[in-house]
């Protein structure tokens, strides 16, 4: 029997690059190999115990049913507290969705206001999702590249050179996967009044390492600089990186109601509620006391340093400061170009680069080209300062040729 066609949808896109890695670096791992995976983007510490108690209190309360497709009356007024808190922004019930992580919060998002042909704009470096979230949704990615010269930062003249008759949406991540950049105010103000000239674009921003700041500068949503866009921006956020909750899977957005609302119509055809003892979780997380995202953001800042000054002494690679997330994107161009010139790399890649450091060393690191920026790779510091220096002088080792 031949095999069944499958859909022009599935076609359009390819597996996510950072799942895939880590995969490959687990079943190396399962096999007896020595490996260091800093590919996966999530944080290596526990999530806080007054939030696991909510959870197990849920399930002794017998709160494991269905609840309302967009989520509870409760965790939502929570999030609309958040917002109000954290951001001095201001939301009602019908314009807040919680979903089965922020990941499933964008998706709805452009699948309920993206229709064939619309474009798209992503300043890359980008989260690996979003360019083929975007391709499901029948549109098309338009990618504005901001290298490091830039600080990964896209400028507004480069915003409005790409914007035309079919730009319906720009997609903005500050804290940034995988750069950890963050838009300055006078960034985001330069941005705004791009955007205040052209009524008709919406713009989504992933504020998902809102909190997990590797600097003491405040965090800026584009609302906060420009109030009059709230009417065509939807705002994604989520419990999974402040507070160590990757694998609850819980994300929420917020925006106009008749959009919160379409995306509450496909939830309700997918995976309808997420699950009622997450909620519940999130609700404590977003409710208790923020003071339980100290130790883990005092870590990651002393890791954050000692991996860009160790970057920085290794021939061939240039990394600067992030300023949010827990990520290091160094330029390799350098290294690969000389592994290459020596025969040791088969292609001048970052995917050959990333395949020679597993196979050479055994350290699994995300090539750049998976966030739309060749000749850059992304390690993720969540992980113990042991493994980091482990994984650094391996790094060097290979490197040093």
């Amino acid at each position: 029997m031949s095999a069944i066609k499958l859909s022009d949808c599935v076609s359009r896109i390819k597996e996510s690059p950072t799942l895939s890695i880590t995969a490959k670096a687990a079943r190396y791992k399962s096999e007896g190999k020595d490996i260091i995976s800093l590919a996966a983007g999530e944080p290596d510490f526990d999530t806080p115990q007054h939030i696991k108690d909510a959870a197990k209190k849920a399930i002794d309360n017998g709160f494991t049913k269905y609840t309302p497709v967009s989520g509870t009356p409760s965790l939502k007024q929570a999030i609309i507290d958040k917002f109000k808190r954290d951001n001095n922004l201001e939301y009602s019930l019908n314009e807040v969705i919680v979903g089965v992580g922020g990941k499933q919060c964008i998706f709805n998002f452009c699948l309920a206001v993206l229709n064939s042909e619309d474009e798209v704009i992503i300043p890359t470096p980008y989260w690996v999702s979003y360019a083929d979230i975007v391709l499901v949704s029948n549109a098309r990615p338009v990618i504005v590249q901001c290298g490091i010269e830039q600080k990964f930062k896209m400028t507004a003249p480069q915003l409005e050179k790409v914007i035309t008759k079919k730009t319906k949406l720009l997609m903005l991540n500050s804290p940034s996967n995988p750069t950890g950049a963050i838009y300055t105010k006078e960034e985001l103000q330069s941005l705004s009044q791009v955007l205040i000239k052209y009524p008709n674009i919406l713009i989504g921003t992933d504020d998902m390492y809102e909190h997990v700041k590797l600097k003491d500068m405040p965090f800026y949503n584009i609302l906060n600089i420009e109030p009059t866009l709230k009417d065509r921006c939807v705002i994604i956020n989520g419990v999974s990186k402040a507070y160590s909750m990757t694998g609850w899977r819980i994300g929420f957005a917020a925006g106009p109601s008749y959009i919160i609302n379409a995306m509450e119509i496909l939830q309700s055809q997918s995976t309808s509620n997420p699950t009622s003892i997450s909620q519940v979780a999130a609700e404590a997380a977003l409710s208790g006391n923020q003071a339980c995202m100290k130790p883990m953001i005092t870590a990651f800042r002393e890791r954050h340093a000692y991996v860009v000054k160790s970057f920085n002494e290794i021939p061939g690679l240039s990394c600067i400061e992030a300023q949010g997330a827990f990520y290091a994107f160094p330029y390799a161009k350098k290294a690969i170009d000389l592994l290459f010139d020596q025969k040791i790399l088969k292609e001048k890649t970052d995917l050959a680069l990333a395949d020679y450091l597993l196979e050479k060393e055994g350290v699994a690191v995300v090539p750049g080209s998976a966030f739309g920026s060749e000749d850059y790779f992304r390690i993720s510091f969540a992980t113990s300062m042991e493994n980091l220096a482990e994984a650094m002088k391996r790094i060097k080792r290979a490197l040093s040729v």
